[in-house]
């Protein structure tokens, strides 16, 4: 596929997978990016995951059209997209290796008994390669999302190759689906790292970018200011919106009964509401959305003198996303010893800048008529 006249798409879309990176689920399959830039000389950006290995080859061999690459950039040194450096490396054995200096460590861990030396070059922010009638400029991107990934733009043509940065799951067409999917694989994937995002999106302000090229998903054209908007708004932690995402984990389904009832009277009082049940939901799914909203309500079951496993493992996962800036709101339930709400409370103060509305909730086995008064409390309180 012709990106530009000198830029072709060699990527392959792998709807094969269930779960991308052993955890997270594609039902649209996911794509791996990758690009050929033609002139005087010739580079290849990034491979792909050996599970594509011969479709990849295909596009590549297609692409080149008979001609030598001279060089391989790595962006990212993720099995998705380096799988088959070696492989390159034999067919052309002329070819340079062009890398950061930490992916060139990292590469006999993924190449066992393959001899490097003399075939690679170290680039460091500020680098360039020349092709001849253009230049591939490095910029580094550490932490986004491992510490050796380099973006790299073409300055004649004004394209951002972006790594990781940027991608999204389900396929290379797959436009209307970006903001759902982009968030989904942003927040689980880079979430932790919105620090390291924000100085690349300053980095990248100084650029005149016209399309950018990521390893998964689209390669973006249009409407380019709405992608980076998004994505200062999500490495920034800032919600998209005011609305209330309610997750809850219910055994018996006493506490789902409750935080239905939480989700009515939050639309009664004007809120935009998404609910989950944490115990059949994509967790993936789940931790985008508590992103997503500036709210939320924590509902949980009390199980072993803690909390239900369902619920722990989204504030766990929470947790190590770094989550923060959100207003949350508490209800547990427990037959004879309520606990959930004391372990939900201490998990959400592991994390930044999350105000915790007072006080929590607590119903026994089922919602009474009640405890609907200080169910409808806890809403005014988090919606103030």
């Amino acid at each position: 596929m012709e990106i530009t006249s000198t830029i072709k798409y060699i990527g392959v879309h792998d709807d094969d997978i269930d779960l991308f990176e052993g955890q997270y689920r594609v039902p649209n399959g996911i794509s791996y990016n990758s690009y050929v830039v033609t002139d005087e000389k010739i580079a290849i950006i990034d491979t792909a995951d050996a599970r594509k290995k011969d479709e990849w080859w295909q596009s590549l061999l297609l692409a080149l059209d008979g001609r030598t690459p001279d060089y391989l950039v790595i962006l990212h040194m993720e099995p998705d997209h380096s799988s088959l450096v070696a492989e390159v490396m034999e067919r052309f054995p002329s070819l340079k290796v062009v890398t950061s200096a930490i992916a060139l460590r990292m590469l006999p861990q993924f190449f066992d008994g393959i001899d490097f030396s003399g075939c690679t070059i170290a680039v460091k922010e500020g680098d360039t390669l020349s092709l001849g009638g253009r230049e591939l400029a490095f910029v580094a991107a550490p932490m986004v999302h491992w510490p050796e990934v380099m973006v790299c733009y073409d300055s004649k043509e004004h394209v951002l190759f972006s790594a990781d940065a940027f991608g999204t799951f389900g396929g290379i067409n797959d436009y209307e689906s970006w903001n759902d999917e982009a968030r989904r694989y942003y927040l689980n994937i880079c979430g932790k790292y919105g620090q390291q995002v924000q100085a690349l999106l300053k980095k990248a302000a100084a650029l005149q970018i016209d399309m950018i090229c990521p390893l998964h998903g689209p390669v973006l054209k249009h409407d380019l200011a709405r992608y980076i908007s998004l994505y200062d708004t999500w490495s920034s932690y800032t919600p998209e919106c005011e609305g209330v995402f309610v997750a809850y984990a219910s055994i018996y389904g006493g506490t789902a009964a409750a935080a239905l009832y939480v989700a009515e009277e939050l639309r009664a009082a004007g809120a935009d509401v998404i609910i989950s049940d944490l115990c059949r939901c994509d967790m993936s799914q789940a931790l985008a959305d508590a992103f997503r909203m500036g709210r939320m309500v924590v509902a949980a079951s009390s199980y072993d003198a803690g909390l239900f496993p369902p619920m722990h493992d989204f504030l766990y996962h929470l947790k190590i996303k770094n989550f923060q800036n959100r207003r949350v709101a508490i209800l547990e339930n427990g037959s004879w010893a309520p606990t959930a709400g004391k372990v939900m409370r201490a998990m959400l103060d592991e994390m930044k800048s999350i105000d915790v509305v007072d006080p929590v909730v607590t119903i026994k086995s089922r919602m009474k008529e009640s405890d609907k008064a200080a169910i409808k409390e806890m809403v005014s309180e988090l919606l103030r």
